[in-house]
């Protein structure tokens, strides 16, 4: 009998849309590690191009039906047209839904992946800080070394804020949908005990060689002060040898 045919043909199908509805949309998902978010990522996206290709299914249900009520008693025509007007809307519904949650999960898995690359540019950053720091731990010679030595450590500190502040948001958008949250809140820790430790250990040595120029600038200053006056001295002694004055002739301090 071809009601029957279509029948079971009708009822498979229904069969097929809610197991795949049970499967990936009505199972809770959790995503711990990485690799379940990007399994759960995989999985929809086979889940949508399968259901996409059931679409010729549907499509030689719907004429197989609307054949046989062209050509079979009006009797037969409400029940089938009921079935498979159902049909096609929970296969549509399946399809959206399906595509809905794999775009979203694709979305979560580019904002990890973003949330990781600007983790490691401030982490690239925070390194070469700390290279800065150990490079002036102790830096020799005058005031203009130990101003270089400062200019540049400030240099490298007038980094802009925008990569923390996307590690931020990415971070509290990804956590507040409970997703990846035990893993991020443990690297934003390390990130920001890092970034803080490595900033005031930073500021620290900004006034420490600020202090040491000051001290350099005093220690120049005495120095060419000295240096002016032995100039003088030696002047005002040669001056003295040229006329043959005899020691005991002169003041004090010339002696």
């Amino acid at each position: 009998d071809k009601t029957v045919s279509l029948r079971k043909d009708l009822s498979e199908m229904h069969e097929w849309i809610t197991q795949a509805e049970e499967e990936y949309l009505e199972r809770d998902f959790e995503y711990k590690t990485p690799d379940e978010l990007q399994k759960a990522v995989e999985e929809l996206k086979r889940a949508k191009e399968e259901a996409l290709q059931k679409e010729v299914k549907v499509k030689l249900i719907t004429d197989s039906v609307n054949n046989f009520i062209a050509k079979a008693p009006p009797a037969a025509h409400e029940a089938l047209k009921k079935e498979l007007n159902v049909l096609i809307t929970s296969y549509q519904q399946l399809c959206s839904r399906l595509n809905g949650k794999w775009k979203t999960l694709e979305e979560v898995w580019a904002c990890w992946r973003e949330l990781l690359s600007y983790l490691d540019a401030e982490n690239k950053w925070l390194n070469e800080i700390e290279l800065k720091l150990k490079a002036t731990e102790n830096v020799q010679g005058g005031a203009e070394e130990i101003s270089e030595s400062l200019d540049s450590l400030e240099r490298l500190m007038r980094h802009p804020e925008d990569n923390r502040n996307q590690i931020r948001e990415l971070a509290q958008t990804l956590t507040d949908g409970g997703i990846l949250d035990e893993l991020i809140n443990e690297k934003l820790e390390k990130f920001n005990t890092r970034w803080e430790e490595l900033h005031q250990e930073a500021v620290r040595r900004q006034k420490s060689l600020e202090q040491s120029i000051q001290s350099a600038q005093e220690t120049d200053k005495t120095l060419r002060l000295i240096q002016e006056s032995l100039a003088a001295i030696d002047k005002q002694l040669t001056a003295y040898a040229a006329d043959r004055v005899d020691a005991a002739q002169v003041p004090q301090e010339a002696q």
